[in-house]
C-alpha cells in the first residue's frame, strides 16, 4: 500500500460523514472529564510537593474545573478571574457580576468575586490594589494549607508577583505542573478533542467550497470562522490564512489580499472548539481554474512526505531527542524557512511537548518521553527562502500503547499530490 493509498483509505470523507461522525461523538460525559482534569492537576502538585496553585490561564481555569467565562478579555486582563486549588479544595474567584456561570460544576467548591489587580482596574491606586491582593490571598492560603506552603503561581502583572514574594510567600512556576497534567488525556476526554476536530473539518469543508479567484483572505477566512461558532466552538486562536506570494514566508496574517487565479491558500486551523479542545490541522489547496504547476506540485509532495514520515517514526515510550534524531530532514533549499517545530503537544491549545527539529535540537530541544494519551500536531511548512508560494500541512494524531492513531481526517489534494 502506498502513503497516499494509507491516507485514502482513512481520509476520503463526504462533508455528510463528517457530519455524522460529529454528531455522534456528542455523547460525552463531561462530569467525568472534569474530574479527571481536575484530579491530574492535583496529581502533579503532589509530586512535587505544590500545596496550592493560583491559576491565571483561562484556559488552564477550564482544564482545571470546566468553567468558562470571556477566555480571550481575561487573557489579555490579568488577573481579572482566578483559581485556587489545593488538595481538597477549589476557589474560583469570578469577574465581578459572573459568579453564577460556575453554578453546577462539580470541580468548584466555592465561588467568590475576583478582586482585580491590574492599572486599568486600579489607576495609580495599583501598588495599593496589589497589596491588599496579597494580603487576601495569603489570608486565604494560610487557611487552607498553612503557613510556609509551595505555593504554585501563573502568569500575573509584576507587580503582583513582587508582592507577594515580598510577603515571604514560598512561590514556584506553575506551569510545569499544569503542562504534565494537560499531556495525558483520558479515553473520554479524547471525545471532546474527536468532536472539535469534526466540527472543524465541517468548517474547513465550507471554506474551501468557498475557494474561488476575487475572494479575499478575510472573506474566506470568516467562512472558517462563522462555522466554527456556530458549531458551539470557541474560537479561532490565529488569523494563519494566506495566499500567493503571502504564503511564503509562513506566518503572515489573514488579509483584505485578493485571492489570484491558480494560486496556492495555506491554512492553519488553529481552533479552540467544542468543549475547548483545539483542532490543530493545515492544510493548503489550489484556487484553480486551471491546473496546479509542477512547482506547486513539489512543494505540497514535500510536506507531505515529511508530515507522513514523522507520523510513523512515532512511538510511545521514544525519548523527543530519539524522535528528533529519526526525523524528517528538511532538504538545504527549504531548511531556512522551515516550520519552527517539528510536532508539538495538543489539548485545549498547543501545549506540552515541544519536538524539534533535528539541527535545531542542540539549541532548543529538551528531552522527554512520549507517552500513551499524548495527542500530538505533526508539522510541515514548505517554501524556499525568497520564493513565490509556500505549503503548510500538520496532521493530529493519538499516541497509544501500540502505536499512534490518526485524529485529523479532512483529506489532502489529490490534484497537488499527482
Amino acid at each position: 500500500m502506498t502513503t497516499l493509498d494509507w491516507h485514502r483509505e482513512r481520509s476520503d470523507l463526504s462533508g455528510m460523514q463528517l457530519l455524522d461522525q460529529a454528531a455522534a461523538s456528542a455523547d460525552i460525559d463531561l462530569r467525568a472529564v472534569r474530574l479527571y482534569r481536575l484530579g491530574r492537576v492535583r496529581e502533579q502538585m503532589r509530586q512535587r510537593g505544590i500545596a496550592a496553585l493560583i491559576i491565571s490561564d483561562p484556559v488552564n481555569i477550564r482544564y482545571a474545573t470546566g468553567a468558562r467565562n470571556m477566555q480571550i478579555f481575561c487573557a489579555r486582563n490579568t488577573p481579572s478571574r482566578y483559581l485556587i486549588v489545593t488538595e481538597h479544595r477549589t476557589i474560583l474567584f469570578e469577574f465581578t457580576g459572573c459568579e453564577h456561570l460556575a453554578n453546577g460544576l462539580e470541580t468548584i467548591d466555592e465561588v467568590r468575586a475576583s478582586s482585580t489587580a491590574s492599572f486599568v482596574a486600579a489607576g495609580p491606586h495599583i501598588a495599593e490594589r496589589e497589596k491588599a491582593w496579597v494580603v487576601e490571598m495569603v489570608g486565604i492560603l494560610t487557611e487552607l494549607v498553612g503557613a510556609n506552603a509551595t505555593i504554585g503561581m501563573e502568569r500575573m502583572n509584576a507587580g503582583t508577583s513582587i508582592a507577594m514574594a515580598s510577603a515571604g510567600v514560598r512561590i514556584v512556576d506553575a506551569q510545569e505542573p499544569i503542562e504534565m497534567a494537560r499531556a495525558i488525556k483520558s479515553p473520554e476526554e479524547m471525545k471532546c478533542i474527536v468532536a472539535s476536530l469534526r466540527a472543524t473539518e465541517i468548517a474547513v469543508g465550507k471554506l474551501r467550497e468557498a475557494i474561488r479567484p476575487g475572494i479575499t483572505e478575510n472573506e474566506l477566512w470568516s467562512v472558517l470562522h462563522q462555522s466554527v461558532i456556530a458549531q458551539d466552538g470557541d474560537y479561532v486562536e490565529t488569523r494563519l490564512l494566506s495566499a500567493g506570494n503571502r504564503t511564503n514566508p509562513w506566518f503572515q496574517e489573514t488579509s483584505n489580499n485578493v485571492i489570484g487565479e491558480n494560486q496556492l491558500i495555506a491554512l492553519d486551523t488553529d481552533v479552540v472548539g467544542c468543549h475547548g479542545y483545539y483542532s490543530d490541522f493545515s492544510r493548503t489547496f489550489h484556487a484553480g481554474p486551471g491546473s496546479p504547476s509542477d512547482h506547486q506540485r513539489t512543494l505540497y509532495k514535500l510536506a507531505y512526505e515529511q508530515v507522513h514520515h514523522n507520523m510513523e517514526i512515532i512511538k510511545p515510550g521514544m525519548t523527543l531527542k530519539e524522535y528528533s534524531e529519526k526525523a524528517w530532514n528538511i532538504p538545504t533549499k527549504y531548511h531556512a524557512n522551515r516550520y519552527y517545530l517539528s510536532a508539538h503537544g495538543c489539548g485545549m491549545t498547543g501545549e506540552y511537548p515541544y519536538l524539534y527539529h533535528h539541527a535545531d535540537y542542540p539549541a532548543s530541544g529538551y528531552d522527554g518521553e512520549i507517552q500513551p494519551g499524548m495527542t500530538l500536531c505533526v508539522e510541515s511548512y514548505m517554501g524556499a527562502e525568497g520564493g513565490s508560494e509556500g505549503v503548510k500541512l500538520e496532521q493530529q494524531l493519538l499516541v497509544t500503547e501500540t502505536g499512534t492513531r490518526l485524529l485529523s481526517m479532512f483529506p489532502f489534494e489529490e490534484e497537488l499530490l499527482r
